[in-house]
């Protein structure tokens, strides 16, 4: 269940909420033991479930203030045409032989500088 409809939940409401899906976790669990995996994922889910129900039971004890974060959701990438795509390529292929020089040249400067 989504942490934004829990925290919308009375206390009783939650109380049930954690009655059943520790209800449903047993389920699952004698079904596992007897062989069957159907359901593993929503396994950790339920697990998952309880821990936030239980967090916000005790946040309202204490007294916290919960409030849901907003997500931010990743930009969608635009589209790249075929030139684009061809030129970091060319970059890419360019750039190892670059750093072969460097490296060259600092293997050189060091070895000069033992020398003296």
């Amino acid at each position: 269940m989504e942490l934004e409809k829990l925290i919308n939940l009375s206390d009783e409401e939650l109380k049930q909420q954690e009655a059943a899906s520790a209800e449903q976790i047993f389920r699952l669990r004698f079904q596992k033991s007897l062989g069957n995996n159907e359901g593993l994922k929503k396994l950790k889910t339920l697990k998952l479930d309880i821990a936030r129900i239980k967090t916000i039971a005790r946040q309202r004890e204490l007294g916290i203030v919960t409030t849901v974060r907003a997500v931010k959701t990743p930009k969608t990438a635009k589209p790249v045409k075929a030139e684009a795509a061809a030129k970091p390529a060319a970059k890419a292929a360019k750039a190892p032989a670059a750093k072969k020089t460097v490296k060259t040249t600092a293997k050189a400067g060091a070895k000069k500088a033992k020398k003296d």
